[in-house]
């Protein structure tokens, strides 16, 4: 499962974007129920805004029970993800994530695609609270082998996902695709500590 990811670098162009907060700091150990950036349709291009990394309904009372990820092979029945599925639909840009693996030592990995940015495929909510709505957000996920990733998208893939036009079927053959190929490279555990988000959760293995 992708548990955690890392937004440290963009482009001037991408910190342009219509929403994109004015406070915005690199992370190199983004984890559920934190801040992280998500990326919308507007009615001039993508538009950006900060999101908890947890989807929170309004009718969710108990915020340790909202879901960071969603399947994408059931996501479309399930009464959770089934309307922002149809209408709430987001991404979150990412330089890569994290993947542990092994037996009872697990090993990190550091898992990206070579772009200077990659976009996972999401859902969004707005939830109220004290009579301000904030935003809220669930990663999707794809199998892979015996581990679960990010479901990521190219150019083409992302601008169907956002459109409200884009038909039911052309959605479900997205939440199918086959996943892309990614580079990977070990790490020191240093990552494995929640509470360290600096570069040296990249050290090399």
């Amino acid at each position: 499962m992708c548990g955690r990811y890392a937004l440290f670098r963009w482009s001037p162009a991408f910190a342009a974007l219509p929403g994109f907060p004015a406070d915005q700091k690199p992370h190199w150990n983004l984890a559920p129920s934190g801040q992280v950036l998500m990326l919308r349709a507007g009615e001039q291009g993508l538009h950006a805004a900060a999101a908890r990394w947890g989807l929170t309904p309004a009718w969710l009372k108990d915020l340790s029970k909202t879901p960071a990820h969603a399947r994408a092979e059931t996501l479309a029945e399930q009464p959770m993800f089934r309307e922002p599925f149809r209408q709430r639909r987001a991404l979150l840009p990412a330089n890569g994530f994290y993947e542990w693996r092994g037996g009872a030592r697990k090993r990190p990995y550091w898992m990206s695609n070579g772009d200077p940015l990659m976009y996972f495929a999401a859902l969004w909510e707005l939830y109220p609270v004290g009579g301000q709505e904030y935003l809220s957000v669930a990663l999707i996920t794809q199998e892979a082998a015996t581990l679960r990733r990010p479901l990521i998208l190219g150019e083409h893939e992302q601008a169907l996902w956002l459109s409200n036009d884009t038909p039911p079927q052309q959605l479900t053959a997205l939440l199918a695709k086959p996943q892309i190929a990614l580079r990977e490279r070990a790490l020191a555990t240093l990552v494995n500590d929640p509470q360290l988000d600096a570069p040296e959760c990249l050290t090399p293995a």
